[in-house]
């Protein structure tokens, strides 16, 4: 990128810039440099020094169109879910609010110079990513959460069939500071840097209308996004992670999956949606370590080298649970056979789950797991139906949910005098 300075890191020599210390990072100094260092290993012969032409930074994916980018857009390698309150109770400043906020996503996705001001007045832009924004991959996913349709607004009657606030599962302890929101973003890119800019330029514009309530961040190793749909991600238990997701390039599938369709009961306005689940799940990495490999495989239902499920080969083997009704190979309380039993009438979901790492606890314990999202049409049929699946299983002894909850992604914004929630205005 042009304006970086590459100094010498690591062993070997790997030159390491600022924005690959931060790729696939997030807000935190050891995962963003942990993220980043996994970018030197590229295997192609060229140097990895990086130019404003091949860094990534002019990548940009569409704004306008019949659904909201960062659904089934490739995932990026850093992610940022920031929920917020809305402040007021007044229908038409809500109606700002939202038209404030698909110009300020419009034009970070896209980028544009910054313009200049009087030097008397605040800047024009945080100047975090220079006197111009560069697009960087980047997509901001807006989703409402049930609390939108209270008595503040007069939305009641247009609230989606399904949309409640995230109830407590068996396994959660969920804290309150960490869930829920009228409004949620998730903001996906390149690089957790182009992440907090964004954020930062949308709560600077929407000062006054809005209060932020928490954020979240989390990342992916580069060079594993590089080759998703041939390898899934490792989370940060060591598994594989992901592998039976639809194929989110398939269109017809996304449409039986995805995205809310006309004739489904749903108010009018939200055809072309989908609802979002947010999941904070700590993982106990210390005590998981400490498991004997076999356990975490049956537990798991992977073979942790390759991926594959037990007693086969390769990670996308489809597993025969037919064939092994009482469980001899994959155990019947697997993660990934109580996940998706293969059987018919299951509903998958389209997850675009990240590692997190949010430093170490009071008690000295390491505050790591996954931010785990997903989309789906039906959300009963969808993860919560899964997630009953999963009560009471293995895993819960290594995992505790501890935040998150549901909230539906408005449809896209086809036209370019339209906005994002506009639907919800209409007569």
């Amino acid at each position: 990128m042009a304006g970086d300075e590459d100094g010498e890191g690591g062993r070997g020599g790997c030159p390491i810039s600022r924005r690959q210390l931060l790729r696939g990072g997030v807000a935190l100094g050891a995962a963003a440099t942990l993220a980043g260092l996994g970018g030197c290993a590229r295997g192609d012969g060229d140097s990895a020094t990086r130019t404003a032409a091949d860094d990534g930074t002019r990548q940009r994916q569409p704004f306008h169109g019949p659904h909201q980018a960062g659904i089934v857009t490739p995932t990026q390698a850093a992610a940022l879910v920031a929920a917020f309150d809305v402040l007021g109770r007044d229908r038409e400043r809500l109606r700002e609010l939202l038209r404030r906020l698909t110009g300020r996503i419009a034009f970070l996705t896209q980028g544009g110079p910054v313009p200049a001001l009087d030097p008397r007045l605040p800047p024009a832009d945080s100047g975090l990513l220079g006197p111009q924004v560069f697009p960087d991959n980047l997509t901001v996913t807006v989703g409402v959460g049930a609390s939108l349709f209270d008595d503040r607004f007069g939305l009641a009657a247009l609230k989606p069939r399904h949309l409640v606030e995230m109830p407590a599962f068996p396994n959660d302890a969920l804290d309150a500071a960490r869930c829920d929101g009228d409004l949620l973003l998730q903001i996906c890119s390149n690089t957790a840097e182009t992440n907090l800019h964004a954020l930062r330029d949308i709560v600077r514009h929407l000062s006054g209308f809005v209060g932020l309530r928490w954020t979240q961040g989390g990342f992916l190793p580069p060079h594993t996004v590089q080759k998703l749909g041939r390898d899934s991600i490792i989370n940060l238990m060591g598994f594989k992670d992901g592998t039976a997701n639809p194929d989110a390039a398939d269109a017809g599938l996304m449409a039986r999956l995805v995205w809310v369709q006309p004739g489904q009961g749903e108010p009018a306005w939200a055809t072309g949606g989908s609802y979002q689940v947010v999941r904070i799940i700590r993982n106990f990495v210390e005590f998981w370590d400490r498991t004997p490999l076999r356990e975490q495989e049956r537990i798991i239902g992977r073979h942790k080298d390759s991926g594959a499920p037990l007693g086969m080969r390769r990670e996308h083997d489809a597993p025969d649970y037919a064939a092994d009704p009482d469980g001899a190979i994959t155990p019947l309380d697997a993660h990934i056979r109580l996940a998706n039993p293969r059987t018919p009438g299951t509903r998958r979901i389209l997850r675009r789950a990240f590692n997190y790492a949010n430093g170490a606890t009071r008690s000295g314990q390491l505050d790591m797991g996954l931010l785990f999202v997903c989309y789906q049409s039906d959300l009963a049929q969808g993860f919560v139906a899964a997630q009953t699946r999963l009560n009471g299983e293995p895993l819960e002894e290594y995992v505790k949910p501890v935040g998150g909850g549901y909230w539906f992604a408005l449809p896209g914004v086809p036209e370019a005098d339209g906005y994002l929630g506009q639907g919800l205005f209409a007569g």
